[in-house]
């Protein structure tokens, strides 16, 4: 209750470097035993295209493991895997197999870079799940911030789509931000600075190239099992833009995805809070995916 009433307080910000001071005294305590961890495995040439794969320590004798690939946000011009190894361990500590990967980054990388990346990593997982004991398995798909909106363009858009064989089975979407033209035109209402060191640094400068970049406006996938959620206190451009990406599939495009409000988080708080008791996101991800099995 002492956090929530900090972050109420603090309002909707995005504060990383806040927000690991605020729960890096529960997340020492966050339990990781039974949890074997290999790092920085390639998945292609690039140095960022590098990734972590959590396993349970011992074998599931129910069969094999379900696997998640996170991808971790980070404004589309930084972050890291080992940021969300709190996220990693909660859930192989669940049974899964977890990967979370690095990724290219703007500006040196532009649209769709990120999307590239994670079907790259996902042709990687299909490739040596086995490895895992996570061949034949259940393959979840996830991402926050600019990670989901790696992940939207990934899985909506069929020319960036991995391969039907190493397709995701289900996907959830995190506070993301999918629409690039929206965020250009209405800078002024969400508080965006301009020039924009995000979306700029990742579209490129010339706004008017971003109708061909904006994901809502190019979703041509089939249906899929899908979670779209957001904080109670994200930034208005992620509440609107998960409001108006629900509306188009549900409307246009055939999907019946879930929907879920994160309540008493903001935009960073909400993945820090995994592996510290907080269910907020963590109990509501789990159960869905579980449904999804």
């Amino acid at each position: 209750m002492d956090i929530e009433r900090t972050l109420r307080k603090r309002g909707p910000v995005i504060d990383p470097a806040g927000m690991k001071a605020l729960y890096e005294p529960l997340l020492a305590l966050q339990p990781r035993d039974g949890v074997a961890c290999t790092r920085d495995l390639a998945y292609g040439n690039d140095e960022r295209h590098r990734l972590d794969v959590y396993t349970p320590g011992t074998p599931d004798m129910a069969g094999p493991r379900p696997v998640l690939v996170f991808v971790h946000g980070g404004g589309f011009v930084r972050g890291d895997k080992r940021e969300r190894e709190n996220l990693a361990y909660a859930f192989a500590r669940e049974g899964f197999t977890v990967v979370l990967p690095n990724y290219r980054l703007g500006p040196a990388h532009r649209w769709p870079a990120g999307a590239e990346d994670v079907s790259a990593v996902m042709h990687w997982v299909e490739q040596h799940a086995h490895e895992f004991g996570s061949a034949g398995a259940p393959r979840f798909l996830a991402g926050e911030s600019a990670g989901a909106a790696h992940v939207a363009a990934s899985t909506l858009i069929r020319r960036l789509a991995a391969t039907p064989a190493a397709a995701p089975d289900a996907v959830a979407l995190i506070s993301g931000v999918y629409n690039a033209r929206l965020e250009g035109l209405a800078r002024t209402q969400f508080g965006i600075a301009t020039p924009d060191p995000r979306n700029e640094a990742y579209f490129g400068p010339d706004r008017t190239a971003w109708d061909t970049m904006s994901t809502v406006d190019l979703i041509d996938a089939a249906p899929f099992p899908l979670l779209i959620s957001y904080a109670d206190m994200d930034p208005p451009q992620m509440q609107v833009q998960a409001g108006e990406l629900f509306a188009r599939l549900v409307s246009r495009h055939g999907f019946q995805p879930a929907l879920h409000v994160v309540r008493g988080h903001n935009h960073i708080s909400q993945l820090c809070a995994i592996g510290t008791g907080d269910l907020a996101l963590f109990g509501p991800l789990l159960a869905w995916m579980l449904q999804q099995r």
